[in-house]
């Protein structure tokens, strides 16, 4: 199979971008400003990687580091932008392909104490990944009389109603402008992938339940351990915020038909301490077939791996947490396979007694934390389960 797609680096540079251009490349590399267009030259900027044609369906859009401090995506897509590069100079691309392997400039600036610090905005406090735009509210009284009994019609005139939503917002400041941004880019994707790293963990994705078992390909080609599902975890992730519109408008709107019309997920790429290139090279690679399944490259990505975990809710995932102040001791490991009950970890204090950390359902230990030392509430582990726990509401991840 042969799909025409070459990027020409002849390409319109959108308001707002300063585009570098390599002569003879087939990646279209543009940086975007994240202050005033009359600021120092020194300001922080987003850098972004084009392949294929502006405009090509399948669209998809990838990102990493947007936690700054979670560093295996990084490696990933520096790996992928080579294979697309490669696939580019072939005429092999058939949609467009829009990678952002730093995404967060901001916290990637963040240093105290000889560590990164790329968590939260140390100007505001916010999560990096919290509160971007609810566009389905934006845009739902504008699109209530002009959606009719055509699907892709709809998917059309949805995309157009979200990008003039988000022309309208000015944004103040870095932290905003790089929401602004990350959304322009990717909120008219049909795919998005946000690759983050928990501290120690197995290979695992947050996906719209929606989206599931459409994105069972996904799941598999990258052998995640666990699939957590919700309609709204809570505090407007990126992936919810480019793909949760598609199945709220839905709801909004059940007379006229709208598709799930972009399968967003937040990939978890294993521990954060991993960044190897094996590992990489072979994220990368799934990456690739996955997009190949998808249209989005063409090629044959050969047989689906086999899927080695069932989706679950994630208001059945146990976060573990620490009823005392002491050091971690695990008595479970990474893959583990619990009981009610079973013992996960017991909380040591050096000077005093030792507290235990059981499982409150059935299910795998899919997560842990690299910092053995917790005081109470503390997160120290994650066990993915298959029934809705009672303390399970509002917001379901860890902040």
């Amino acid at each position: 199979m042969y799909c025409a797609g070459f990027f020409c680096c002849t390409a319109k540079v959108e308001a707002g971008e300063q585009m570098t251009q390599f002569e003879a490349s087939s990646v279209n590399r543009a940086e975007h400003p994240l202050g005033p267009a009359d600021a120092a030259a020194d300001q922080r900027r987003v850098t972004v990687l084009r392949f294929g044609a502006p405009g090509a369906r399948p669209k998809a859009y990838l990102q990493a580091g947007l936690h700054a401090d979670e560093f295996p995506g990084m490696l990933a897509l520096r790996h992928l932008a080579a294979r697309l590069e490669e696939a580019a100079t072939r005429g092999a691309i058939c949609g467009e392909v829009i990678l952002v392997p730093q995404a967060n400039p901001i916290g990637l600036s963040q240093h105290r104490f000889g560590m990164l610090q790329g968590r939260f905005d140390e100007a505001g406090g916010g999560n990096f990944n919290r509160d971007y735009p609810d566009l389905a509210a934006e845009i739902e009284a504008e699109i209530a009389g002009r959606l009719g009994p055509d699907a892709a019609a709809n998917v059309a005139e949805i995309r157009a109603a979200m990008g003039a939503a988000l022309a309208r917002i000015l944004p103040m400041g870095e932290l905003a402008t790089l929401r602004h941004t990350l959304m322009g880019l990717a909120f008219d994707a049909d795919i998005v992938l946000d690759l983050h790293a928990d501290n120690e963990a197995l290979m695992h994705l947050y996906l719209g339940t929606p989206l599931w078992p459409d994105a069972a390909d996904l799941a598999a080609e990258i052998d995640a351990r666990a699939v957590l599902l919700a309609e709204a975890s809570g505090g407007r992730p990126f992936d919810e915020a480019c793909g949760g519109p598609w199945w709220t408008l839905a709801k909004r709107f059940p007379e006229h038909p709208i598709p799930p019309a972009c399968l967003s997920a937040t990939v978890e790429l294993r521990s954060n301490d991993q960044v190897d290139d094996t590992l990489a090279r072979d994220d990368a690679a799934a990456l690739y077939r996955f997009l190949q399944r998808r249209g989005v490259i063409a090629g044959e990505p050969g047989a689906l791996p086999r899927l080695t975990c069932t989706a679950t809710p994630l208001e059945a995932m146990q976060q573990v947490r620490a009823p005392a102040e002491g050091l971690v001791c695990y008595r479970a490991r990474l893959g583990d396979r619990l009981r009610t009950g079973d013992l996960i970890a017991e909380i040591v204090d050096p000077l005093g007694a030792s507290t235990p950390v059981a499982a409150v359902t059935d299910g795998l230990l899919f997560a842990r934390h690299s910092q053995t030392y917790a005081w109470p509430g503390r997160v120290i582990g994650k066990v993915a389960g298959t029934a809705p726990l009672p303390d399970r509401t509002g917001n379901l991840l860890t902040e």
